[in-house]
């Protein structure tokens, strides 16, 4: 039995902060984890970024509702789906991410959670446990699944790395230099035949 575990952002639909950034003006949130392996410095810096500029989770969700799909994803992972279990394993929320499951269709998502008071600010975040993806995918193989994963980051390596085959997906120059190890695709075409080669093993 295989599963296919995917990344959302910059995998699916774009990085949400980027597209927050564009719409705000505010360039500094633009920093995601392909700049900062570290995720708790990452986000205690969002979090310090969004309470200075005064930006409550209503902006977050007007960036989110204008926000589409990657060309060609949603056409992607309907096929994945007709071939393989899909889970989509990402370090978003469920507070951004409804709008964009939407999109897709509805594929199943596991991701974190917001601390949001009741003027619409945003306290801080709540991990729904730590190095999440790893824990997943070691969870669906301690099931009997051949698990295939798919991300663009740092903070997909740990899910690569104990899936049965990792992948990368439009990964920066510099982390495909740090972990030559996972092959490379640049668009869905290719992914789909990497994890197909992988599953015909």
């Amino acid at each position: 039995m295989d599963i296919v575990c995917l990344d959302l952002e910059g995998v699916l639909v774009p990085e949400i902060w980027i597209e927050l950034a564009n719409r705000t003006g505010v360039a500094a949130l633009t920093r995601t984890t392909r700049d900062e392996p570290d995720y708790d410095k990452l986000m205690r810096f969002r979090l310090g970024l969004l309470d200075e500029h005064d930006l409550r989770l209503a902006d977050i969700h007007r960036a989110i509702d204008e926000t589409r799909p990657m060309a060609g994803a949603r056409e992607f992972l309907d096929e994945l789906r007709s071939r393989y279990q899909v889970v989509i394993l990402s370090d978003t929320f469920y507070e951004f991410a409804r709008p964009l499951m939407r999109q897709l269709g509805w594929p199943t998502l596991m991701c974190h959670r917001l601390d949001v008071d009741a003027d619409g600010r945003i306290r801080d975040y709540r991990l729904r446990m730590p190095d999440q993806k790893r824990a997943a995918v070691n969870a669906f193989r301690s099931l009997n699944y051949r698990v295939y994963a798919a991300g663009d980051s740092y903070n997909d390596v740990a899910m690569l790395s104990a899936a049965d085959a990792g992948f990368f997906f439009r990964p920066p120059d510099r982390i495909v230099a740090e972990f030559p190890q996972y092959p490379v695709s640049r668009d869905y075409t290719r992914l789909m035949a990497l994890i197909d080669e992988a599953a015909s093993r």
